[in-house]
């Protein structure tokens, strides 16, 4: 029953004794081996072991010899005249009568030179003895009497053959009698001194050992001291064939197990590990000497030290060759193994059937496995998580242990990574190209190195990835300091002030690559995962942790998670059935907030959204290769949003309408927007996702004074996105979804969008529909719209792109926002181009029609509308503002503007609303031939004019034949008709005329005839004199009237022409109340005259009415007397 496949066990154990001290309690099984192996049967030449090693026995014959002539009981080591000098030079005398003891210490020795080579032959021969005595055997049978019958397997074994020692050596770990595991430690040492001594392990091994020319079986060929090479010379080649590095030998089956059983059984003490011991021996007494031995403590603690620089490179060497085995199995880590074992047992770790042996065994499974327990709230031991932290630390600091990353990131290595082994550094730089900032990328590297990220898991514990931790410990200790060291919230907290003053360059940098691997795994968020666990397996049908589809695209569960996070309550109605259906549909709470937290990191790089990435690859290089600045790529994808291929128009077009929705996913723009948002938007900021009403409050005080360049720039620069489709607004869009697809289907750009459903609603109001057609909701958020899209003459694409080259020319130092740029166009509207002045005579019909779509006259004006206006509707708001003008409460610069657009309504009486409708029957009645020539675009200026000259000829045409002939509309027409006041018969017109001259009487620039005339004489003669109030009209009166004064005769005759219009329109005008008309009484030179009436009026009515009452009196007097 007992084959040498255990023996490779006791190969470690030997190595493990030879430096164990010997302590307390220990004396008595030294003074049984003792007593057994001063008296050996055959200590050089006994069978046992020839037919292992048949060139033992000749090589060491001079020895055997000699040991054959010392038969005599208490033969000792220390006696053997070839060991005396070393034995002397190297060893404590105390330890002279114990040959055990004289062994440990001169197997120790680290140079061959140390020890002569006779004395090392001898050595070597002793041992190769002590392993098959039967006298050991019978010690072993004495001393682990209770522990042989414990464990079947040994109880089972044939004496006689060494076999219950190995046995013994292979359930040590569950040896609990003290003097048995001592003894058994001490066998150990003896053991795993040499691989040569250990039953079976050079027939598994001998071919692999001559063709990795690791060494020789011959005792004579090789020192006995550096046989431990050749146990390390395998294990190198292990780590070459998992590597698939070119020229890698593959090493049979039976050897693999054997070399990896002799790895395992040196867990416990590094001394068992004699490469590594004689290696690391120096640097152990450096680094690690209070560190006890056993348990895996010193090996736990040099490779706490692998980058020191003071550690020697064959040490280091050495080290990453143990780390690389225990990447291979677990089980070469002792404090691994027995930390986790009942908690492996627990979550069944280690017995899946579907799985390979080999793969079951690894590290990355081990922790991939134990992680998913973590992740899913399970409880694993505090011991194992911490050894766990420890090797997920190693992976992340050595790319090396990862076979994968070895075979399929060699070319990425050599090309850019090379020199930056220590620390992570190549993992990092491996990351960076993986994120595409240094070039492509191997799939299978980058496959690699995902799978990496998800064995280490980082996102759990920054403190894994030691290379973020040192880059960002100065911004985890300014800006993360309230959060509990190691808590993962930590990352958050970085991303949170990434690009901020308190991040560094290089945390950046880290930062950065971590995430982006992060991001394509949504389960390596460690909150996201355990706050949506339950959703993502209820509506994205995810699977375990540690259970990857290689059909998922990266970044697909996330998707899904974000979809139905920010799917709208009309969308869930939609398609539910039910109330509760459209419950089951929807995110948890704590779900949906981890997933805006995740979008709002997302924002900063659009490599963190590995869907965005995919599709708009082609497209990011070829618009925005040269966008490097944070936030700068994705606003290209979204500026070139019509020339993208249609898979990145629609990604980017979904995380756009997903921006409308929420605009603090923007978080550069929040930050930008920070003091806006403080001092005006807090309340909407401080709301849920769903809202939209963010975007509103910033667009709305966009030219507050606590709105800075960069948030400015932010929120424009969405408008402009918006206008591109109807969908980036969100409240439009839930308002008018209906509407659009009823009454303007197949248009998409949102500017079109407006333009259509104003039509509608304006057609609607002119023909008086029973109904509107367009809903309530929609109406009052078109409203919105066309005001926002007057601030900015950008935000409209057709008047923008026809007047460009005017602004250019003309506007060119005036900035956009506030209406500036169409106020610029308006006042230079003589010099526009043709095509320019057709737009913005159309836009300042529409304005004048509705004054609310005035932007610059409702901002200059908003306060003095809310003091004289509140009871106006919108469309009469300019009517109203005119009427209160020469108010001693208007504002000076409201006013003004007032002004301007009384001056633009005298230009062309088509801008004049109450002029135009009272000849709105007529038009159509006299002119309908140019009307249906006419194209949407085209002017009409002049052709209606001519029209009417020739239909309303006792009027127009014979009133005014030379002026409304004119093709350009300078006032002409309205001159006309305040010429000849007296023939005009309408009474509407007669009284529009009036007012006309009200006006020009109170502000000469409002009369634009008189002020073309009188405008060299205001300059000389009024120049000092401001405007409004009539201050210059009065200027020009006196100049009129002082003869040492000479005016043009131009503006003479005007000016007398006026004041023959003003008497006659005193005369004629009605009074709009009894202010109005107790103001013309007073006025009116007959004042007197007027009074007198009056008074007499109400003395005849007073005496009337004393007289009335008298006889009223009387008469019910007399009724009474009768």
């Amino acid at each position: 029953m007992a084959d040498c496949i255990r023996v490779p066990l006791l190969l470690l154990l030997m190595c493990i004794l030879s430096s164990v001290h010997p302590i307390q309690g220990e004396n008595s099984i030294v003074a049984k081996l003792a007593a057994k192996d001063n008296n050996p049967q055959n200590p050089a030449g006994g069978p046992g072991p020839a037919a292992v090693n048949p060139g033992a026995a000749e090589r060491n014959l001079g020895a055997g010899a000699s040991l054959t002539r010392r038969r005599s009981t208490g033969w000792k080591l220390a006696e053997e005249a070839v060991c005396r000098e070393d034995l002397t030079r190297l060893c404590p005398k105390h330890s002279w009568n114990n040959n055990l003891a004289v062994l440990e210490c001169l197997q120790d020795k680290k140079e061959e030179t140390e020890i002569a080579a006779e004395c090392n032959h001898l050595l070597w021969n002793y041992k190769l003895n002590l392993t098959t005595d039967p006298k050991f055997e019978s010690v072993a049978n004495e001393v682990c009497k209770t522990t042989i019958s414990e464990i079947k397997e040994c109880a089972a074994e044939e004496l006689g053959k060494g076999y219950l020692v190995s046995c013994l050596v292979d359930h040590r770990g569950n040896i609990s009698d003290y003097q048995c595991n001592q003894y058994i430690t001490k066998m150990t040492t003896i053991v795993f001194s040499d691989y040569r001594l250990i039953c079976g392990f050079m027939d598994k091994c001998r071919e692999d050992i001559n063709s990795l020319h690791c060494g020789s079986i011959s005792t004579g060929e090789k020192d006995i001291h550096s046989q431990g090479e050749v146990i390390a010379c395998l294990e190198k080649g292990l780590v070459r064939e998992a590597e698939e590095q070119p020229g890698a030998h593959a090493i049979k089956e039976d050897c693999k197990k054997s070399i990896m059983r002799v790895a395992e059984l040196s867990s416990d003490d590094f001394h068992l590990d004699r490469y590594l011991y004689f290696a690391c021996r120096e640097d152990r007494e450096r680094f690690c000497e209070n560190t006890l031995a056993g348990e895996g403590r010193v090996y736990k603690c040099l490779f706490n030290h692998k980058f020191e620089e003071a550690l020697s490179e064959r040490c280091r060497e050495a080290l990453t060759t143990r780390q690389k085995l225990i990447a291979q199995d677990y089980k070469v880590s002792y404090s691994l193994a027995k930390a986790c074992k009942s908690d492996l047992r627990k979550y069944r770790c280690s017995a899946d059937s579907n799985m390979p042996r080999a793969r079951e065994a690894r590290l990355s499974y081990l922790l991939l496995c134990l992680e998913s327990a973590v992740h899913r709230g399970r409880v694993v031991s505090g011991e194992c998580q911490g050894e766990m932290m420890d090797y997920r630390r190693m992976l992340m600091e050595d790319f090396s242990l990862s076979p994968e990353i070895v075979l399929h990131c060699r070319s990425e290595i050599e090309g850019h990574c090379s020199g930056l082994h220590r620390k992570g550094r190549t993992l990092h730089c491996l990351m960076r190209v993986g994120r595409g900032d240094m070039g492509a990328i191997d799939p299978n590297c980058q496959r690699a190195l995902q799978t990496l990220i998800q064995e280490a898991d980082p996102g759990a514990d920054y403190r894994i990835d030691r290379a973020l931790n040192e880059a960002c410990e100065s911004v985890i200790q300014t800006a993360c300091k309230h959060i509990r060291n190691g808590d993962p919230m930590i990352l958050s907290c970085l991303m949170e002030h990434l690009y901020t003053e308190k991040m560094v360059e290089d945390c950046e940098h880290r930062l950065l690559e971590l995430q982006y691997f992060i991001a394509r795994d949504w389960k390596l968020d460690p909150i996201l995962y355990r706050k949506c666990q339950g959703d993502a397996a209820r509506l994205c049908h995810t699977h375990g942790w540690n259970e990857t589809s290689e059909m998922m695209p990266p970044g697909a569960i996330f998707s899904c998670l974000y979809r139905h996070a920010y799917r709208s309550v009309e969308q869930g109605r939609r398609v539910s059935l039910s109330n509760q259906l459209l419950k089951g549909s929807q995110l948890s709470r704590d779900c949906k907030v981890e997933v805006q937290r995740i979008l709002h990191q997302r924002a900063l790089d659009v490599k963190l959204d590995p869907e965005l990435q995919r599709r708009c690859m082609t497209d990011l290089g070829k618009w925005c290769s040269e966008k490097t600045e944070a936030g700068q790529e994705l606003e290209c994808l979204q500026d070139h949003l019509e020339d993208l291929v249609s898979d990145c128009r629609e990604v980017v077009g979904n995380l756009t309408e997903l921006e409308s929705e929420d605009i603090q996913i923007e978080a550069l723009l929040m930050r930008a927007c920070e003091p806006v948002i403080q001092t005006h938007c807090h309340e909407v900021a401080d709301n849920q996702i769903d809202t939209g009403e963010l975007m509103d409050c910033l667009v709305q005080n966009k030219h507050q004074k606590e709105m800075n360049e960069k948030c400015s720039v932010g929120v424009t620069h969405f408008q402009l996105i918006q206008i591109k489709d109807f969908r980036f607004s969100y409240k439009f869009k839930t308002a008018c979804k209906e509407d659009v697809l009823k009454l303007c289907p197949n248009i998409k750009k949102k500017v079109d969008v407006v333009i259509c459903l104003s039509t509608t609603v304006r057609n609607d109001t002119l023909q008086d529909a029973k109904e509107q057609r367009v809903s309530v909701k929609c109406r009052k958020q078109l409203r919105v719209e066309e005001v926002e899209m007057s601030e900015d003459i950008r935000l409209e694409p057709e008047l923008y792109d026809s007047c460009k080259q005017d602004i250019n020319r003309l506007c060119q130092n005036v900035a956009f926002g506030n209406a500036q740029v169409i106020e610029c166009l308006k006042e230079n509207k003589r010099q526009l181009t043709q095509r320019c002045h057709q737009r913005i005579f159309k836009l300042q019909e529409v304005e004048m029609v509705d004054p609310e779509l005035d932007y610059q006259l409702m901002r200059v004006c908003k306060h003095m509308i809310r003091r004289f206006c509140t009871e106006s509707e919108g469309k009469n708001v300019l009517q109203c503002l005119k009427q209160n003008k020469n108010s001693e409460l208007m504002d000076p610069k409201c006013k003004q503007m007032i002004t301007k657009r009384q001056i633009t309504q005298n230009t062309d009486y088509r801008l004049n609303p109450v002029l135009r409708k009272a000849c709105k029957a007529d038009i159509p009645k006299f002119c309908q031939p140019i009307l249906n020539k006419a194209t949407a675009d085209s002017e009409l200026e002049g052709q209606v004019i001519s029209c009417l000259k020739l239909k309303y000829a006792d009027q127009i045409s014979r009133l005014c034949p030379e002026e409304a002939a004119a093709q350009e509309q300078t006032g002409q027409v309205e001159e006309c008709l305040k010429v000849n006041l007296l023939k005009i018969k309408q009474e509407g017109c007669k009284k529009e005329v009036l007012n006309m001259l009200k006006e020009s009487k109170a502000d000469i620039f409002v009369d634009p005839v008189l002020h073309t005339a009188c405008a060299l004489d205001i300059k000389h003669q009024c120049a000092a004199i401001p405007p409004g109030k009539g201050r210059q009209m009065s200027c020009l009166m006196e100049a009129l009237q002082d003869k040492r004064v000479r005016l043009q005769p131009e503006c003479k005759k005007r000016l007398q022409d006026r004041i023959d219009m003003w008497s006659y329109a005193a005369k004629v005008a009605p009074a709009d109340g009894f202010s109005d008309l107790a103001m013309q009484v007073m006025t009116s030179p007959s004042k007197n005259y007027i009074l007198t009436v009056i008074g007499a009026g109400v003395a005849l009515l007073f005496l009337m009415g004393l007289l009335c009452g008298r006889f009223t009196k009387r008469v019910t007097q007399e009724l009474k007397d009768r």
